[in-house]
């Protein structure tokens, strides 16, 4: 997926501040893609914690592979560095531990500072250490979409299966029309599909799954923190970098830089995790911009069809800026023969617009 970079550690504007009727003083909601967030002071403690709640209005775009967040979070306490805390009330109830700071969004977009490559070339390190027996937290994962330690080739098919089946098919009735529209047709990640079988096979190792400028905050101490644990899987180390440089938008000078230091921190503490990096990572890259395709448009319809036909007619340009650059970066690996001007773009959205308002009346 894309992520908005606009938002800051407490989240959203609408978050706010009450006080419930025990007393505690509670912020939220803080509105993320999934989840709103909840956070407050423990009693007699210094510390603050959150808590969130999914956000049942909006579909799920990735795969899920822990049962709970807060039990993997702990499950990795003590062998993963600047993770959040967990404060267990009892066996049934944990809380997350809230990282005071900013995150990376608030900062100047552009090269991270050494301080901070040094810190996240650590996280991937610490990562390939761990391997799917080292994990004792619950995982729920689809056996479709779970493929046998190791094998890169059948875990990208996965990637690939789900996008193709629970995000774009599932949702052909509603959504078949606009994909037309922009030019995606269908079976369009074949090709990625062919490349996929290629892939060299890597050992399996935990991945955080998500590592955008959002999940990535910088403490008062210039610490760099990963948060938002919930995409968190076990597969191919080599796609948690394909993930990052996706969604970070470096340019391609440091992209470059951050894919060696991966590497460089991969092949320290696991070198064979790191084999075929440089020409594998090109076919991960190629997926992560169709699955963009996917999700965003999507994502960009319901969020129109959110505003109401009045309100939603200002804001089709902006969408078809964003979907159109999507489109941009994903033409080759989903052979779009002709990329839509931007003006087609937001003919598209209208026209499947006025549909919905017309079927709803």
């Amino acid at each position: 997926m894309t992520v908005d970079i606009t938002m800051n550690a407490r989240g959203l504007p609408e978050g706010r501040s009450g006080v419930p009727r025990d007393g505690l003083s509670i912020e939220g909601p803080f509105r993320g893609h999934y989840r709103e967030t909840y956070v407050f002071a423990l009693p007699r403690d210094s510390m603050r914690c959150k808590v969130r709640e999914p956000r049942s209005e909006l579909f799920l775009f990735d795969h899920r592979c822990f049962l709970s967040e807060d039990r993997l979070l702990r499950d990795l306490r003590g062998r993963v560095s600047r993770i959040p805390e967990i404060v267990e009330l009892d066996e049934h109830l944990l809380l997350q531990g809230f990282i005071e700071g900013r995150t990376l969004a608030r900062r100047p977009a552009g090269a991270l500072s050494a301080r901070h490559a040094a810190q996240l070339g650590h996280l991937f390190g610490e990562l390939v250490v761990l391997g799917a027996r080292s994990i004792t937290a619950r995982r729920s994962c689809d056996g479709a979409y779970h493929p046998a330690d190791g094998g890169s080739a059948a875990f990208l098919g996965g990637l690939i299966d789900f996008t193709e089946e629970q995000v774009y098919r599932r949702h052909i009735d509603r959504f078949g029309s606009l994909f037309r529209d922009l030019g995606v047709r269908d079976g369009a990640m074949g090709g990625i599909r062919r490349q996929a079988q290629m892939l060299t096979d890597r050992p399996f190792t935990l991945l955080h799954g998500d590592l955008h400028r959002l999940n990535l905050i910088v403490d008062h101490a210039d610490d760099l923190w990963a948060i938002d644990w919930e995409l968190a899987m076990i597969g191919d180390p080599l796609y948690d970098l394909a993930t990052h440089l996706h969604l970070m938008r470096y340019s391609s000078l440091e992209a470059d830089r951050i894919a060696r230091l991966w590497a460089a921190a991969v092949q320290r503490v696991r070198p064979e995790c790191a084999t075929g990096w440089r020409e594998d990572l090109r076919t991960l890259l190629a997926y992560k911009r169709a699955q963009s395709v996917h999700t965003d448009v999507i994502r960009g319809a319901i969020g129109l069809e959110q505003l109401g036909s009045g309100p939603a007619q200002a804001w089709i340009p902006v969408t078809a800026h964003r979907i159109r650059e999507v489109l941009s970066r994903a033409r080759e690996p989903l052979g779009i023969d002709s990329l839509p001007s931007l003006r087609e773009v937001m003919r598209a959205y209208a026209r499947w617009l006025g549909r919905f308002t017309s079927s709803a009346t």
